[in-house]
């Protein structure tokens, strides 16, 4: 296992992988790390499944959702930044259908406002955002993987939260 985490890091350059017994696993591990809780908002896109909105729920906190853009299925970026309030604490990007959410303006966003980004990379395992592993530190503070049998890699089951903060990783295992 450690070393299917180790090389699955690598690979998207993160220096911490941690594996877990699926992807809505991975999500929740996500959320909880992140202290998210009860008062918070995560802004989330409208097309996903729903263990994205699901982990949120479960932490008490309140998706906020954002409609899809029409040619790529994946979050509208020109809307994220009408739904903050004071109460928003992260975005969970969902990269779907084999294409990347527009992380750049993405990351500018959160960083403007303090916040933290969760990818959701379930579908998108070897897949490149503008020459860069989807998942990587570029993006976001931890990236969720799953690897269901329906996904392009898989291990009949299981899932995995990546990052590169060590005290992140602690709150994982």
């Amino acid at each position: 296992m450690e070393k299917f985490e180790s090389e699955l890091s690598k690979k998207i350059n993160r220096k911490y992988g941690i594996a877990c017994s699926n992807g809505t696993a991975a999500l929740d591990l996500a959320v909880a790390a992140l202290k998210i809780g009860p008062g918070d908002e995560v802004i989330m896109p409208t097309f996903t499944i729903i263990s994205c909105a699901l982990a949120i729920i479960k932490s008490g906190a309140k998706p906020v959702l954002v409609d899809s853009d029409p040619n790529t299925w994946n979050m509208n970026i020109n809307a994220v930044e009408n739904v903050i309030t004071p109460r928003t604490i992260a975005i969970m990007a969902v990269h779907i259908y084999g294409l990347p959410v527009d992380m750049d303006p993405l990351k500018k966003i959160a960083r403007k406002y303090g916040l933290y980004i969760i990818e959701d990379a379930a579908e998108l395992i070897g897949a490149k955002y503008k020459e860069n592993p989807v998942g990587s530190c570029q993006y976001s503070d931890i990236t969720v993987f799953s690897f269901h049998p329906v996904k392009i890699i898989t291990t009949g089951e299981g899932g995995m939260c990546t990052t590169n903060s060590p005290e992140l990783a602690n709150l994982l295992c």
